[in-house]
């Protein structure tokens, strides 16, 4: 990976060197199809390649001067420059190719062999296993297009591309402009100036379903674009695209509305594809997404709003990311945050999940606060010194922190104000590079305000604060005083200026906790009196950032927690009680409470949860505080509570509600004593029956997992369950499985798959991977430990970057909870002090949870007395 590499100043360089003014490319997949070798399941040598020839035509600002473009392929055939041939052994060194003696205007043709990935990086290749058809797609960001063809491979040399493919008769092949076949090759319409790294080419037997987005526009014209959706063959029973359709609609509709500037990129397709390392991506014209998004079985409401979510994210890029682009991925956040951002605020106000501000505070922030939390934490907008920073930055700062920061800016500055910014910001720069200060400058314009002390605080700087009420009462219980107390680590100091809303609630004579006050108020500083709340009858719970309009952790007084304890379940907002358990788990996690009182709370107030995403982000948490913030002593009996609750309320829940589901799914992650696995057992074998469980595929391969790790479904059973489900969801279920089951000898054949051997694909590493960490088999584990600190160095070298994040993130040894892998991690670090930074920061990260885990346990042993 090194060798790969492109800084920040090589780039800064380049681009102000070079312009381009086009690109030509044409592909020939036709040897995408599976060879007599392939099909015979012989081995064959070397990767299986493509032909791939560009033609670049770029301007020189200092005629003479030299450059290099980018290219990573097994074979250069050849390189002509200005039609003087180069000599590919002299100028490419496997990931660049040199260039010298540039004149005002240049023509460079370059003619190579490019590989297929199995690694979800650049041309990907699946071979279907229920139909052995292939299917192609690319996947670049940020910086993977070099794989398929020569290029500049940094985002501010935007330029249009005309991309011709040749493909094997009868496949479906799309890129960004639209296509037409023509003497068995594919020729695509120029698209607009973008950025190499959303430019995309799918190809292979699709199944195809299209529609049209119609919209009168202020001229009186009709806009109308071409939309299509596509899945592979083996998915299109299970394929709800008029769902995808009335979203897509929906979407721009409303961005329509607000930008006030039409979609500029033609058709807008969108395509699931199998193996995808992302959630999507938003190619203009053809957005891409993992196919796990089209449900093979029933999934509950919080599935569909999670797509729903993606699909507007993946649209509200069009406008921040596609049409105005970061000048380098240090400002990544310029499009990132914002279509976190939108893509929430587009869902809530125009299609029917009306509930999604609550999934963000509850589930999208997490993720936001734990990565402020670690050693790594960055400001929102990132110090990103080349492309391996770059691929690690796509965080829970960038998205979901940028994104709490804009909701935070639409508070301060007000909603007219933030979506004129944004019309102003398209229009300034369509088609263009941006960076912070541009935004900042018509944001500025249309608030009025000086944005400049914003930005340093919300922006410049990391950490997040905690905001904790602190009340005073008189003899007659009203309140004299209430005050919000601003903390920060020590580590990242800075309090930030904050609009929050503070509530009171209280109990009515039906029992309920509702809020009876509220005011909204600016805090800045260590301490910030709340005027307004003064004379009001004494609350039971103060809810600081009610309403969520900022971004902190929220703290809560004695009389608050209290009350929290013994009603929580009673709190009828559904956002105020998504907030309270969102702080509930702040505090278990920065071992403030200890993780049997979180995970008793979870057992008493849980079963009245009537937001089902929150009811599932509960059970995720309770999960990881029994596994890593229990005491090791404890967790026996946690577990047994969690499956005697689980259970309790699977029973109880209204029979096929999506409520029942999730308990189903919590009962077999939990499930580990002798009558609770019989019982999965008899649900998956017909003998045992609970009212309303429809045992479907998917629920069948979520039961027999912890059979398997639990050494109840051998490799027989396993092999019958893929042979009920002989595809590629049942492939990536089946490795799982077999990965998982209670043996040294299964452990030993997953470690080396995955760390000695490359020729698992992206999926199945990931697969393997999660079946290998179980939980409950630590001893098992142990004998990895000091194999993974003697492999990752060697495997980050050898591997892409994307494997490289799985292999480190994933087979690090955090389940093992003890002082001595602290140890050995700190150690690594020392000796490794020139290693790659970008390995360096998954390992301290990941040593940073190991520590905090050990505090958390630590807490909850004390709990025990």
């Amino acid at each position: 990976m090194p060798g790969e590499n492109l800084s920040r100043d090589e780039a800064r360089v380049r681009a102000g060197l070079l312009s381009v003014d086009g690109y030509e490319i044409a592909l020939d997949l036709r040897s995408a199809v599976g060879s007599a070798a392939e099909a015979a399941g012989e081995e064959t040598e070397g990767p299986r390649t493509f032909r791939s020839v560009t033609t670049i035509r770029f301007r020189c600002a200092e005629p003479g001067a030299a450059t290099f473009a980018d290219l990573i392929a097994p074979a250069v055939s050849a390189v002509s420059l200005n039609g003087r041939a180069l000599d590919p052994a002299t100028v490419f060194d496997d990931s660049r190719i040199a260039l010298d003696g540039l004149q005002a205007e240049n023509v460079l043709v370059v003619d190579a062999q490019c590989a297929y990935s199995r690694t979800g990086e650049g041309m990907h290749r699946f071979v279907d296993p229920e139909d052995g058809e292939v299917y192609l797609y690319t996947q670049y960001e940020p910086a993977d297009a070099r794989r398929v063809f020569a290029n500049f491979e940094q985002p501010d040399l935007k330029a249009p591309y005309r991309f011709e493919v040749a493909a094997p008769e009868g496949w479906q092949v799309l890129s960004n402009g639209e296509g037409t076949l023509k003497d068995g090759v594919w020729h695509f319409a120029e698209t607009k100036p973008i950025s190499t790294y959303i430019t995309c080419v799918i190809a292979g037997p699709y199944h195809h379903v299209t529609d049209t987005y119609r919209r009168e526009l202020p001229d009186g014209s009709t806009l109308e674009i071409p939309l299509g959706a596509l899945c592979r063959k083996g998915l299109a029973r299970h394929f709800d695209a008029d769902d995808i359709f009335l979203l897509t609609k929906q979407g721009l509709d409303f961005f329509h509305e607000n930008f006030d500037f039409p979609y500029p990129f033609g058709k807008y397709d969108q395509a699931f594809v199998p193996e995808y390392n992302l959630g999507a991506m938003e190619n203009p014209g053809l957005v891409t997404f993992r196919e796990e998004y089209i449900y093979r079985g029933k999934v509950t409401q919080a599935s569909y709003e999670r797509r729903a979510n993606v699909i507007l994210h993946e649209m509200a890029h069009m406008w921040f990311g596609d049409l105005v682009t970061m000048r380098w991925w240090d400002d990544l956040w310029l499009k990132e945050s914002f279509a976190d951002f939108m893509g929430v605020f587009a869902m809530v106000e125009a299609t029917r999940f009306t509930d999604g501000w609550i999934t963000f505070a509850n589930n999208r922030k997490a993720w936001a606060y734990r990565a402020d939390q670690l050693p790594s934490t960055h400001p929102v907008t990132a110090d990103i010194r080349d492309l391996e920073d770059a691929k690690l930055n796509f965080d829970g700062i960038t998205y979901a922190k940028g994104a709490s920061v804009l909701k935070q800016l639409v508070a301060y500055v007000g909603r007219d104000a933030f979506l004129e910014g944004a019309r102003r910001y398209f229009k300034r720069h369509a088609y263009g590079n941006t960076e912070l200060g541009d935004l900042l400058t018509v944001l500025t314009e249309t608030s009025g305000r000086d944005m400049t002390r914003w930005s340093q605080s919300w922006l410049q700087t990391a950490g997040v604060n905690s905001l904790t009420p602190q009340v005073i009462y008189d003899a007659e219980d009203r309140i004299t005083e209430l005050a919000v107390i601003q903390d920060a680590a020590e580590s990242h100091p800075e309090l930030r200026p904050h609009r929050v809303a503070v509530g009171l609630y209280r109990r009515t004579p039906d029992g309920d906790l509702v809020r009876y006050a509220r005011t909204e108020t600016d805090v800045a500083g260590p301490r910030t009196v709340v005027t307004e709340l003064a004379g009001a009858e004494r609350p039971e719970l103060i809810l600081v950032n009610d309403d969520d309009l900022t971004y902190c952790k929220i703290r809560f007084d004695t009389g608050s927690l209290e009350t929290l304890r013994a009603h929580l379940s009673d709190l009828t907002d559904p956002l105020a009680r998504a907030l309270c358990w969102s702080a509930l788990w702040n505090l278990t996690r920065d071992a403030l409470m200890p993780a049997r009182d979180f995970i008793g709370l979870v057992l008493t107030h849980a079963g009245r949860e009537s937001d089902i995403g929150v009811l599932q982000m509960l059970h995720s948490w309770t999960r990881s505080a029994l596994t890593h913030y229990a005491a090791p002593e404890w967790r026996e009996e946690g577990a047994r509570q969690l499956a005697g609750g689980a259970l309790s309320e699977l029973r109880i829940a209204a029979p096929g509600s999506q409520h029942q589901l999730t308990w189903a799914r919590f009962f077999a992650a939990v499930a580990t004593s002798e009558s609770d696995l019989q019982l999965l057992q008899g649900l998956l074998d017909g003998t045992a029956k609970i009212d309303g469980v429809d045992v479907d595929q998917e629920l069948r391969w979520t039961f027999l997992e912890p059979l398997a790790a639990n050494g109840l479904a051998n490799e027989a059973a396993i092999a019958a369950e893929l042979a009920r489900d002989d595809t590629a969801s049942g492939k990536r279920h089946e490795v799982r499985c077999l990965a998982a089951r209670p043996s040294a000898a299964v452990k030993a054949q997953a470690w080396a798959q995955v760390v000695e051997s490359d020729t698992l694909s992206n999926a199945l590493v990931g697969a393997t991977i999660a079946g290998f960490s179980q939980p409950d088999q630590r001893e098992l584990l142990a004998p990895y430990a000091a194999k993974y600190f003697e492999a990752i160095e060697r495997v980050w070298s050898e591997r892409s970057i994307q494997i490289g994040m799985d292999v480190v993130k994933g087979l690090y040894p955090g389940l093992l909870g003890d002082r001595s892998t602290v140890e050995a991690t700190e150690a690594w670090l020392a000796s490794h002090a020139d290693a790659a930074p970008a390995l360096r920061r998954l390992v301290l990260e990941a040593g940073d949870d190991l520590a905090r885990t050990l505090r958390g346990q630590e807490c909850d042993a004390v709990a025990a007395g």
